[in-house]
């Protein structure tokens, strides 16, 4: 059974930084593509970022490209989201994700319903 355990969020100011982690257990974390997902309070989930298995492909949504950075350590079952300059419409709970896929194409990214496992989201609040 996968897990999926991320960390790292709180509140911060406009303008600041958080870094988040997702630690993956259950198969072997370098076999599949990462990514992250957010969800702000009524509003539907939202694609943010994906990572390919050893990291040679990035893929941001235009709203945090610039700003934030996905990567990963195999070494360590772990993916990471860097995230600078943060504003108050980033606000929501984010989540790790992958799925059982080996082949994605560019416009499956940003399905949530194409990934399998999901973590059980940290809180980002950024206060203006």
């Amino acid at each position: 059974q996968v897990q999926l355990v991320e960390s790292g969020g709180g509140l911060v100011q406009a303008g600041g930084s958080l870094r988040l982690s997702c630690v993956a257990s259950g198969r072997t974390f370098s076999d599949y593509a990462m990514g992250w997902f957010r969800q702000a309070p009524g509003k539907e989930r939202q694609f943010v970022a994906r990572i390919s298995r050893f990291s040679s492909s990035t893929y941001y949504a235009d709203s945090v490209k610039g700003r934030f950075t996905i990567s990963r350590d195999n070494r360590k079952n772990t993916v990471y989201l860097q995230m600078n300059s943060l504003k108050p419409e980033d606000t929501a709970v984010y989540y790790c994700v992958t799925g059982t896929r080996t082949y994605w194409s560019t416009s499956d990214y940003i399905d949530p319903n194409l990934y399998s496992y999901w973590g059980q989201g940290t809180q980002v609040t950024v206060s203006s």
